[in-house]
């Protein structure tokens, strides 16, 4: 019985309460690592014929040498399609550097990309990107790069770009390998 004018008491001072006290404006910070980071894209390398197929010793040989260019690039997340041949360019990486991975879909925009990168939280941060042919150009421009190219041959296995996006603008470098 004492709980119940405890209880009354409680409810009168909430109810009580002004429905539009007057807000105090909260200042807002700018981010400094949102849009910012070093984005390593790279299309998959060479695969068998199929949809969905693993690479050939050929793209073996190239996912051994992606692993030896990047090793020591303070990589802290592998962004990749699920491919088999996306996931197959990754695991040389992935079994001598410890790295997360996340999925993203592959789309011809780079929304998907962009919106996995956001939604995990790696802005800021070191990112390999493995993508197809078809979606690496639209990745660099959702980057705000410029890449001097507009489009990936089906054969063309062999380019890296390097994009670094800080507060004072974007950079892009390509390298073959």
């Amino acid at each position: 019985m004492r709980i119940l004018p405890i209880l009354l008491s409680l409810l009168l001072f909430v109810a009580c309460k002004p429905k539009h006290a007057a807000r105090q404006p909260v200042p807002v910070e700018e981010d400094s690592t949102f849009l910012t980071g070093t984005f390593y894209v790279v299309r998959h390398a060479e695969r068998n014929p199929g949809p969905d197929s693993t690479l050939t010793a050929a793209g073996e040989a190239r996912a051994g040498a992606l692993y030896r260019l990047l090793k020591d690039s303070g990589l802290n997340k592998i962004y990749i399609t699920p491919y088999k041949r996306s996931i197959g360019t990754a695991d040389s990486i992935l079994a001598h550097v410890r790295v997360d991975t996340c999925f993203y879909q592959p789309d011809t925009t780079g929304e998907s990309f962009i919106y996995q990168v956001t939604r995990h939280d790696d802005w800021g941060k070191r990112l390999l990107v493995i993508g197809h042919s078809n979606t690496l150009i639209p990745i660099l421009h959702s980057l705000k790069a410029k890449p001097h190219t507009d489009s990936i041959g089906e054969n063309e296995y062999d380019r890296l770009f390097i994009v670094r996006k800080t507060k004072e603008g974007t950079t892009l470098k390509e390298i073959c390998y």
